[in-house]
């Protein structure tokens, strides 16, 4: 298995598996809808797309961000924690946000693409080994240059050490998750905007049991939870307590 790693600049001419990460935070909210019981989340790259969507289909609930900052006329913030107490059963979400979102609409030449965070990293591998491909690329989408980024990279090296044998320790990926540009936001006397615990939310790591999988239907790129047998005892017990399960 080939790994490759490539931008949001590049991710356009990625084939094959590609895996799209977004840490902070458009892939760690997206698995805490799908935690708490999301059904769908249809993935856009621009706010006109998201209240075209929200006219077509009046039950949507948009989510998202522009800049980090939430849209007016959306329902949800770009925010994990803000969906902890929410149930969202059944619930369909568009969502958009100036990183995450992107590279998964940005990468038209992927054979098979998943989204992914720290908190379903093990998950997705697991799902990545069944699958048995012969390349995988990892879309760190806040690398942008001048030490950006980090955050996924980090992930993207956590899930690259669990596909060849070789896994980082937790508290190394934590240690350059929190001192990473993006995570500045999120400590000291934030923006209301970035809550610390969205960053703690985003640190949970293996948390959840499912993947993140992305497929087009009807010309819409649409994001559901997968959950593959193969996933350990230890990590659906730890995906429950975060649920909030009996």
């Amino acid at each position: 298995m080939n790994l490759y790693r490539v931008t949001l600049d590049g991710c356009h001419a990625a084939n094959g598996l590609v895996v799209v990460v977004d840490v902070l935070r458009a892939f760690t909210t997206a698995a805490t809808a799908f935690a708490r019981k999301a059904e769908e989340i249809l993935l856009v790259s621009s706010v006109e797309e998201a209240f075209e969507l929200r006219a077509r289909y009046p039950d949507y609930l948009l989510i998202g961000e522009v800049d980090g900052l939430p849209v007016d006329g959306f329902d949800l913030p770009n925010s994990p924690s803000a969906l902890q107490d929410l149930n969202l059963s059944s619930k369909r979400l568009v969502q958009r946000t100036t990183a995450g979102t992107q590279g998964v609409v940005r990468a038209t030449s992927a054979e098979r693409l998943l989204a992914a965070s720290l908190c379903v990293a093990s998950a997705t591998c697991e799902y990545i080994k069944s699958l048995n491909p012969t390349s995988v690329t990892f879309v760190e989408t806040g690398a942008r240059g001048a030490g950006s980024g980090d955050e996924d990279t980090a992930c993207a090296d956590y899930m690259a050490g669990l596909l060849d044998g070789t896994p980082l320790a937790f508290d190394e990926i934590e240690r350059r998750v929190r001192n990473s540009r993006a995570a500045q936001k999120f400590v000291g006397d934030n923006h209301s905007a970035f809550p610390k615990a969205d960053l703690e939310q985003a640190l949970k790591i293996d948390c959840f049991d499912f993947s993140l999988e992305a497929q087009r239907r009807n010309g819409q790129l649409v994001l559901r939870a997968v959950r593959h047998g193969a996933t350990t005892e230890l990590l659906k017990q730890q995906c429950r307590q975060n649920e909030g399960a009996d």
